[in-house]
């Protein structure tokens, strides 16, 4: 329960009420147009955004899980929005917006916490090493910055974590139910973004790997390969079915996806692009970029993948055959994330923190950091323990100062400053002459992000709700002080609950969770 509530007051006390970016601002459009008559996308919008379809009407050229997800919020959000009370108030923040951002990513943030502990216990963590395992997941991995900025990744942890947990359960308990609620999550995955079938098949490689490394061969083996197919063959059909079903209401085909047709119309636009765009990029480029360009590393983002990495390999032969197997499946996911997108055009996904196409397979791979230093600390060096807890220390730092500012802020400046740049160096320069009144005396207030009035003012103030009213100015100076009020309290409760936490964990370590062999 007091883990539950730190995930839901951390949620809460990082909003900014805004959605974060454009492209989850056009997913909610998507989420208003399943039960109201507005278009998916504005007319204003093209060629900016979206895609002609069939009958030729513009079209998001998104999935739809996202928008299933904000839905009942999106409801609920409309109808208070459209209160007496808030008829005189601007959009900025809107209302809706602010009720979908927080009550979204509340639940999306108390329901990873939930799955994580309980896979962390599956893989025979104490409860002691699963909670703090949890709370790096929320607090020290890029996860807290997408929990701020509501873009799919943290929907796709849920879900990925959720099908490995149950998938798991099943391998251990025989259960079909569980089968069927992992695969249902992992299918659910394939509405959001289709390249998550990589998630699909790695769970099923994570199970196939445990019995590996159980020894379990030739017939035995086989007959759980069919027992597995039995449920998740239909299920995951099922789902397909229904993504293709959404594409061919929107592009009138089956087969293709909306990057073939994006090439189309952007070649349109511009002749001179390549044959091959937007598969443009050279693999090497990509996939070195992903890995060490200082403006998107995936180990400076999370420096607890190095320390991940490291446990492994160091701990290796003192690991269970179900960790030994997460570990391997979790960075096979993530080799396979970044060389499939190496090739892209985008690789480093544009407007993000970090490359955001691959840092929930980054968040996976690095899960199981903190658990494994604190159940082997006996079995290390002084000097692994301490550069262990260096890490941790230097990850939350960075996901924290990940949300100081609208993520855009480093990316209009490098336009002046230019490539490459040490983008974490630069946002805790940031913080630094914002607090002290420096940002023009430091050379860090550049043309580019005088671009757009509307992104000007909020890549220049504190990116949490209360300071947002109190910059954009609409808000009435009553609402700006209750707003303060309130963030100032939740940051207290957060502030208790962790302590109480601490408490808690410091009585001694609680027993390993019972799984047998498989059945």
């Amino acid at each position: 329960m007091l883990l539950c509530l730190a995930a839901g007051l951390l949620a809460f006390v990082v909003q900014s009420g805004e959605l974060g970016t454009a492209d989850t601002m056009h997913r909610l459009q998507t989420t208003h147009w399943l039960w109201t008559s507005e278009p998916q996308v504005f007319p204003n919008e093209y060629p900016e955004f979206g895609l002609h379809g069939r009958g030729g009407r513009i079209y998001s050229w998104y999935g739809i899980g996202q928008s299933l997800l904000m839905l009942p919020a999106d409801l609920v959000g409309t109808w208070i929005a459209h209160w007496q009370m808030f008829s005189e108030y601007g959009d900025d923040p809107a209302v809706r917006s602010i009720l979908v951002s927080y009550s979204t990513s509340i639940l999306v943030n108390v329901l990873t916490a939930l799955i994580a502990f309980r896979l962390l216990r599956q893989l025979r963590f104490s409860g002691r090493e699963a909670v703090l395992g949890v709370l790096a997941l929320l607090f020290c991995t890029t996860h807290l910055h997408y929990t701020q900025n509501m873009m799919e990744n943290n929907y796709i942890m849920l879900l990925t974590l959720t099908g490995f947990s149950f998938q798991y359960d099943w391998l251990r308990t025989g259960s079909r139910r569980a089968l069927l609620l992992g695969c249902a999550a992992l299918g659910l995955n394939l509405l959001t973004r289709l390249t998550t079938g990589l998630d699909l098949v790695m769970a099923g490689f994570f199970l196939l790997l445990v019995l590996w490394f159980e020894q379990v061969r030739g017939r035995r083996l086989w007959e759980r390969f069919v027992a597995y197919c039995q449920v998740a063959a239909p299920v995951y059909a099922f789902f397909l079915m229904v993504d293709r079903l959404y594409q061919f209401y929107r592009f009138g085909s089956f087969t293709n996806t909306y990057v073939s047709l994006f090439a189309q119309e952007q070649r349109l636009q511009d002749p001179t692009l390549p044959a091959n765009f937007p598969w443009s990029t050279p693999f090497h480029e990509g996939l070195l970029g992903a890995l060490f360009k200082p403006e998107k590393s995936i180990f400076l983002f999370d420096p607890l993948l190095v320390l991940a990495i490291l446990l492994l390999i160091l701990l290796w032969k003192r690991l269970s055959p179900e960790v030994r197997a997460f570990g391997v499946a979790s960075l096979v996911l993530l080799l396979a994330y970044i060389s499939f997108y190496a090739r892209y055009a985008y690789w480093a996904g544009d407007f993000a923190w970090g490359d955001r196409y691959v840092s929930t397979a980054v968040e996976l791979a690095a899960f199981l950091a903190v658990p494994l230093l604190l159940r082997h600390r006996e079995n290390l060096s002084a000097w692994v323990w301490r550069g262990g807890v260096a890490l941790i220390v230097a990850s939350l730092v960075i996901q924290v100062a990940s949300l100081a500012f609208w993520l855009p802020l480093e990316i209009y400046q490098m336009e002046t400053l230019g490539h490459p740049t040490f983008v974490i160096a630069l946002r805790f320069k940031n913080i630094a002459a914002f607090a002290l009144g420096k940002m023009d005396a430091w050379g860090l207030n550049t043309e580019a992000m005088h671009w757009d009035a509307w992104d000007y003012v909020h890549i220049t103030t504190w990116n949490f709700l209360p300071f947002l009213l109190r910059r954009v100015g609409v808000a009435p100076g009553w609402v700006v002080s209750t707003a303060f009020a309130v963030w100032g309290t939740a940051m207290a409760a957060l502030g208790s609950v962790l302590w109480r936490l601490r408490g808690l964990l410091q009585r001694g370590p609680t027993a390993s969770a019972s799984y047998g062999p498989p059945a």
